[in-house]
């Protein structure tokens, strides 16, 4: 594997924190970070489910690969040197409990300090 693409929700301040975090650790696989649902994403993965990727954290190899959720969060873990050895032991059957645990809260506290959409979030209808 290459290069990472991380589709983060840009609107929402932990997904922005951690993108931040990500980028300023040192990559072993290189990470591109770009919003989810953007223009940028669309035109690179159009058979994505774009809704989708504004609830949950989606990363796609260059091959093709996609991984969300969990597995998203392991892979960005696995890009990087000081997080290598760690994302390998959430990726077994010891590790993964506290992986699905991390991501759960992780989108608890988004769900809970997130500013109220008001129409913001749903995405738009595409032109027929």
């Amino acid at each position: 594997m290459q290069r990472l693409t991380v589709l983060y929700d840009a609107q929402c301040s932990l997904c922005v924190h951690l993108r931040h975090w990500l980028l300023r650790q040192r990559q072993l696989v290189p990470l591109e970070l770009v919003p989810a649902a953007s223009e940028e994403a669309r035109r690179r993965f159009p058979a994505l489910d774009h809704e989708s990727t504004l609830r949950e954290i989606t990363v796609i190899g260059d091959r093709g690969q996609v991984y969300r959720s969990t597995a998203g969060w392991i892979v960005c873990l696995w890009a990087l040197a000081e997080y290598r050895p760690r994302a390998h032991w959430l990726s077994t059957p010891a590790g993964q409990p506290f992986a699905k645990v991390t991501v759960l809260a992780s989108a608890k506290y988004r769900e809970i300090t997130a500013a109220p959409c008001e129409g913001r979030c749903e995405l738009p209808v595409a032109p027929g």
